[in-house]
């Protein structure tokens, strides 16, 4: 006996509705699988050192040169440093890191023998406040062997990782004079102005004022205050020659400047493009110092981080 006419429409609006609900369940599903996948990507990101990555340079054991060496940071927290969405909406700001993390820094620099300078005063209002990372550079450079810039969202996360270990690994320990007067990192987008060494020289001398003259990069009211550009540029138009001698930029991005992954979209799409940049810059438990660069909620990044140390 064939079906009933009403029941071959209730057959029939059973097999639409099932077709209209694949999708959704492809979908659903596929973000499940990709919430996954990000989620022990980030593990396995976070473990990178003990997976067998390697961030410093053997160190020959041999006592270190004895140097006089500043920790310089400032720390701008006024309106001009805030960052907004269209519409008003707060995106960037650096308000609270400086309660948050001098105190990590000092105890660092107590512990070590080092000088822990807080050139904040030396803020120039006329620009964005992270392009005065070169007066206070400079300002360091007369009375110190060797400056080890921060800006101020980074922390430091190994209090046993003494500078000398990072700086002798990378420039060997030959004569301190002939020495590159430059070592900085380099991410997925080149050579990056938030963490680096500068040596006492007057190429060094140089090379700062020809920095702050780049006013062309300036820029206000952008997460990019145009100061990494600017050396990006510099570092770029030197002659090949005078680049190897005075600057070296280390292999390893985790050296001294590691940035935090976390699951967005944007994290991968960068672990995609270039897995190796990615791997060798990645924050990992060990690591010395994490650089919150590009993230909003800086201040909660690092009092998070903070407690882990």
């Amino acid at each position: 006996m064939p079906p009933r006419l009403s029941d071959r429409c209730t057959l029939r609006r059973s097999i639409t509705k099932r077709r209209h609900l694949r999708p959704f369940l492809y979908l659903s599903f596929s973000f499940l699988l990709s919430l996954l996948f990000l989620h022990l990507t980030s593990l396995l990101l976070r473990r990178a050192n003990s997976l067998g990555r390697r961030c410093y340079p053997p160190s020959p054991p041999i006592s270190f040169p004895q140097l006089k060496i500043a920790i310089v940071t400032i720390s701008d927290e006024s309106k001009q440093s805030e960052i907004y969405y269209p519409g008003g909406w707060k995106r960037r700001s650096f308000v609270g890191m400086r309660e948050a993390v001098w105190g990590n820094k000092r105890r660092y620099a107590e512990r070590m023998g080092y000088d822990f300078v807080d050139a904040t005063e030396l803020v120039d209002p006329s620009r964005p406040p992270n392009w005065s990372k070169i007066l206070a550079v400079r300002s360091c450079l007369r009375v110190y062997d060797w400056v080890f810039w921060n800006d101020a969202d980074t922390v430091i996360t190994n209090l046993d990782v003494a500078l000398e270990t990072i700086l002798f690994g990378l420039i060997g320990y030959g004569d301190v004079k002939l020495t590159p007067d430059l070592v900085v990192t380099e991410d997925l987008n080149g050579v990056n102005s938030g963490v680096f060494f500068m040596r006492k020289s007057d190429w060094s001398e140089r090379f700062l004022q020809k920095w702050w003259d780049q006013t062309s990069f300036i820029q206000f009211g952008s997460t990019k205050s145009g100061d990494n550009a600017a050396l990006r540029h510099l570092i770029d138009s030197l002659p090949d020659e005078e680049s190897q001698l005075h600057i070296l930029i280390s292999p390893m991005q985790c050296l001294c400047n590691s940035y935090p992954w976390f699951p967005s979209l944007k994290s991968l799409y960068r672990l995609l493009i270039s897995p190796q940049k990615t791997w060798q810059g990645v924050y990992s438990d060990g690591d010395f110092i994490v650089h919150l660069a590009g993230l909003d909620d800086k201040r909660g990044w690092a009092l998070k981080l903070l407690q882990e140390v």
